[in-house]
This record gives structure tokens, C-alpha cells and sequence, in this order.
């Protein structure tokens, strides 16, 4: 069979949310012989995955029934991503795990990143600093630098292992009183500005990653949250929820809230 093109985008990685429930009326039909190959070959299927390059698999087990475990999967190849969801779909034999929702969506730059030029004049006007002053070249220095990392950690992100993992899909208010893509681009750079200084004060207690589904996905963006609390995820959704950009422009979709786990840790949460 013909090897198939990876079909790698132009920047960033594919991304596949995967939830599923466990239909355990079909697990108690297979006999203890068959239950060990499933998990098994999902064993081998993961640490398989997880080898390949510029990938990851991340595995959650949820705390509530609209879920029972689920995978989040970043890779840079389309056809690598597609292989490994109708692998993952099957893994514990036909009809063990039921589709609960998947979201697919890529990791991108924001447009409302500040530029370098933004960035000077701020110095300039802000803080008085003269424009061919040395300490102007290495503020712009730092700048590049930190800039670089965070360019990085939104297209190719090093996924956190923290305990605590919750994802929600949302698009931005298109009505005619609130039509978010109506607005001028520098309203919509002020904005979201407001909306990032809430996000860095839980620097530290919340990582996430925002990934972009316009024209792939039912929503618009993907928020994967990480924590070590519970009550830190809810804080942040509840402080932003006051943002004008959330309070005005916001849909959400439901919430799903998981505790990353290894695999054989999942494996006895879900009662397998």
C-alpha cells in the first residue's frame, strides 16, 4: 500500500479532543483472555503514539457521566491524527467505547499578540525611554526572546502533566447586538487585552491552550485547561465570565472536567 503524505499544515499541530463512554455490557461479554489483549493492544497503541514524533497523547478519566475517559492527541500530521482516532475508537474492541464528543482543532498564534513595534512605542510613550537608547535595544531583546517562547508554546506546546483537566469549546456572539466579527480590529486588540490580564494572574495555578476550529469544528476555539485544583479552574471561568469580551461576545458548549491518569491507572477508574 502507498505511504500517504502527512499532510502537515503550514504551522502549528493537529488537535484531537476524544471523550468516550464505556459500554460495559459489552466488556462483561468478553471472557478475561479477550479483556487482556484489549488493553493490551491499548497499551501497546499508546506507547506507540506516544513515540512518534511531535506527538502527544494525553489520557483522562471524567468525573462525571457525560463522559468516562477520554484522550487528547496533538500531532503534526493530518493522516497521522485520523490513523491513530480510528485506532484509539477501536482499541478496546468493536463497540466498548461510544463516541461521547470529539473536537478537532489546530494550535495557532493569536492576532492580538502585541508587535514589536507596539512594543517600542509603549516604552517610548509609557516610560519615557529615548528610541536609540541602549536600554531600548535590550528591552526589544528581551522582548524577541519572550515573544519567541510564547510563539512556541502556542503552536507547539509541551502539554503540562497536571492533574486537573477540564476543556469546553466556545465561538464569539455573530447576533446584531453583539456581533464580535462586526468590531473594528483595535476594539477587538482591547479587549482581549482585558481578557489576558485576568488569565496571567492565575499564572502559576492554571495552564492552557487555546485552539483554533473556525471552518474545521461546530465552535470556533478549544480551551483545555490544566491545574492542580478543581477550584482554580472554577475561579478563573468565574472571573473571566465578568470580562466584557465573555459578559458580550462568549458562547460556550458543555464542560468537561477529567483527571489526567497513566494508563493503567485509567483503566481500573473506568472499571476495566
Amino acid at each position: 500500500m502507498m505511504e500517504q503524505s502527512p499532510l502537515r499544515a503550514k504551522e502549528g499541530w493537529h488537535v484531537l479532543h476524544l471523550f468516550y463512554r464505556v459500554d460495559h455490557g459489552t466488556w462483561q461479554l468478553l471472557n478475561n483472555e479477550e479483556r487482556l489483549a484489549a488493553k493490551t493492544n491499548l497499551a501497546t497503541l499508546v506507547q506507540e503514539t506516544r513515540a512518534l514524533p511531535s506527538t502527544q497523547l494525553l489520557l483522562f478519566s471524567f468525573i462525571s457521566p457525560k463522559a468516562d475517559l477520554g484522550f487528547m492527541l496533538l500531532t503534526d500530521s493530518l493522516q497521522q491524527a485520523n490513523t491513530i482516532e480510528k485506532k484509539l475508537t477501536l482499541s478496546l474492541g468493536p463497540d466498548v467505547l461510544t463516541p461521547a464528543f470529539s473536537f478537532y482543532s489546530m494550535t495557532e498564534r493569536s492576532e492580538y499578540t502585541t508587535s514589536e513595534e507596539e512594543y517600542r512605542n509603549d516604552l517610548i510613550q509609557t516610560k519615557g525611554m529615548p528610541e536609540n537608547a541602549p536600554e531600548m535595544e535590550a528591552a526589544l531583546v528581551d522582548f524577541r526572546s519572550r515573544m519567541a517562547k510564547y510563539l512556541q508554546d502556542r503552536l507547539y506546546p509541551n502539554m503540562a502533566d497536571w492533574p486537573v483537566f477540564c476543556f469546553y469549546p466556545m465561538s464569539k456572539r455573530r447576533n446584531d447586538q453583539n456581533n464580535w466579527y462586526a468590531l473594528p480590529f483595535a476594539d477587538r486588540k482591547t479587549l482581549m487585552s482585558g481578557h489576558a490580564r485576568v488569565g496571567r494572574q492565575y499564572s502559576g495555578r492554571v495552564r492552557q491552550l487555546i485552539t483554533g476550529a473556525t471552518g474545521l469544528d461546530d465552535w470556533e476555539w478549544g480551551v483545555s485547561l490544566f491545574a492542580h485544583d478543581a477550584f482554580d479552574i472554577k475561579s478563573i471561568v468565574y472571573e473571566m465570565r465578568f470580562d466584557e469580551v465573555s459578559a458580550r461576545f462568549a458562547e460556550f458548549g458543555e464542560f468537561y472536567l477529567g483527571v489526567q491518569l497513566p494508563l493503567d491507572q485509567l483503566l481500573q477508574r473506568v472499571q476495566l
